[in-house]
């Protein structure tokens, strides 16, 4: 696995990317008020609710990771800056994607992202879930400080998963229009959640409603004819690339970690799984 840089340094620029470029973003491919992902995903668990119990169990049984290959990866993984996203699929896809290379792709990626990030942040500000540090404490795997809503002066809230509502969207629209390597990108795809509770940034529930979050919504985006049009026009960049393109470095040190699962052996008695 080639982790790139340093943790403080891939922060520094999520944020630094993040700012400079929301500005820049474009507009999703809904209308306003056309979807309710809320309608959709279950209420975010709470107290006596058995899927609440097994997020604990997840987030106490998880911090045994922390220092491991594995916690290597979730750390990474916090970065979700769109050049630090490129190389987190690159593996996955079978060549090096940048923004510098791959604009088109890029483009369509952060549309449709427009439209499902606003609809997980929608349901964040509908459930207001806490984070599981601020509910048992433990160590994650970024500073806590990155995840403080300074519009309201509190910790952000954590259902569903942005982070994970992000590489879904990524993974989503990869395995679409390079389906030979469906597989790897959706396992990649897959990893990229679960690493929001290897970190311990998110309880397990919201990485599930992240992912079913931005299913839901590309159901819709994907019927748009500006999302057809731009997903040709991508998949055609893509083509290219791969017929050309540079391979990617640490791929199989990478594919062991992705096929690591997670998921901590709970007490079936107080223990709620799908």
């Amino acid at each position: 696995m080639n982790l790139r840089l340093t943790f403080a340094c891939l922060a520094a620029s999520a944020i630094a990317a993040t700012a400079a470029g929301s500005a820049d973003r474009p507009k999703g491919y809904l209308a306003p008020g056309e979807f309710d992902v809320t309608h959709v995903i279950e209420p975010a668990p709470r107290p006596g609710d058995p899927r609440y119990s097994t997020d604990r169990q997840i987030f106490r049984a998880t911090r045994k990771l922390i220092g491991t290959p594995r916690w290597q990866l979730a750390t990474n993984d916090a970065n979700y800056a769109v050049p630090a996203l490129a190389s987190d699929f690159s593996c996955a896809v079978g060549v090096k994607l940048t923004p510098e290379n791959a604009p088109k792709l890029i483009h369509l990626i952060e549309r449709a992202a427009a439209d499902t990030g606003s609809q997980s942040s929608h349901a964040k500000d509908i459930y207001e879930r806490r984070r599981p540090f601020t509910i048992d404490k433990g160590q994650i795997c970024q500073p806590a400080s990155e995840l403080f809503d300074k519009k309201r002066q509190q910790m952000s809230y954590d259902y569903p998963s942005g982070h994970t509502t992000w590489g879904w969207t990524w993974a989503l629209i990869l395995s679409s229009i390079a389906p030979d390597r469906a597989q790897q990108i959706l396992e990649r795809g897959r990893a990229y959640g679960d690493s929001r509770f290897v970190c311990g940034a998110h309880n397990e529930s919201a990485v599930e409603a992240g992912m079913l979050s931005a299913t839901s919504t590309m159901a819709l985006v994907q019927t748009k004819p500006d999302y057809q049009a731009d997903r040709e026009a991508a998949r055609a960049e893509l083509a290219a690339l791969r017929a050309s393109g540079e391979r990617p470095a640490g791929c199989d040190a990478e594919a062991a970690l992705v096929a690591q699962r997670v998921m901590p052996r709970l007490d079936p008695a107080t223990t709620f799984r799908r």
